[in-house]
């Protein structure tokens, strides 16, 4: 396989695996997340999205719009990567979280509306659902996200370098 496809593939695997794990955390494994776990999300799908099409560009030989296209991911993956980590220092007490993360006295929202009628309170973002080695899910997205834009940037600068024009 060209590195030109496989660069993409890998990137649009990578971040599906992730956003997969996370899908299956919550229906399979019980775990609710909060409103900063389901913000971490959306630069995977984006990523998935770009990857997509930097892959079928890629294919025909696209030039340098797949090179563009794993930039673009690449700086989807930072603000991933910024998001954990204000999550982890939410979860960890060093500041505060959103006014979305944990509202159980007043609906300020309509989901946390929606909760309360149904009974359920929000998730807290500060407080750690589940952790393995005393890394939460969040400490584990910072360096999945980090690891995968610097691919992704590196990636990015190959194909930008093997189609001059």
């Amino acid at each position: 396989m060209p590195r030109r496809t496989f660069q993409p593939l890998l990137l649009l695997l990578a971040s599906a695996a992730i956003l997969g794990t996370a899908l299956a955390s919550q229906y399979w494994g019980g775990l609710r997340p909060c409103v900063l776990c389901i913000y971490q999300r959306y630069p995977y799908a984006v990523v998935i999205g770009l990857s997509a099409i930097a892959l079928a560009f890629a294919a025909r030989d696209g030039g340098r719009l797949p090179a563009a296209l794993l930039a673009l991911s690449a700086v989807a993956l930072g603000i991933g990567a910024a998001i954990a980590a204000y999550h982890v220092g939410v979860e960890q007490h060093w500041w505060v979280g959103t006014a979305e993360c944990g509202m159980t006295e007043t609906a300020g929202t309509v989901e946390a509306l929606r909760a309360q009628i149904l009974g359920r309170a929000p998730v807290r973002c500060d407080e750690i659902a589940w952790s393995l080695f005393g890394i939460s899910m969040a400490g584990y997205n910072v360096v999945a996200s980090l690891l995968l834009g610097g691919y992704a940037a590196w990636a990015a600068r190959l194909t930008w370098q093997d189609n001059p024009s």
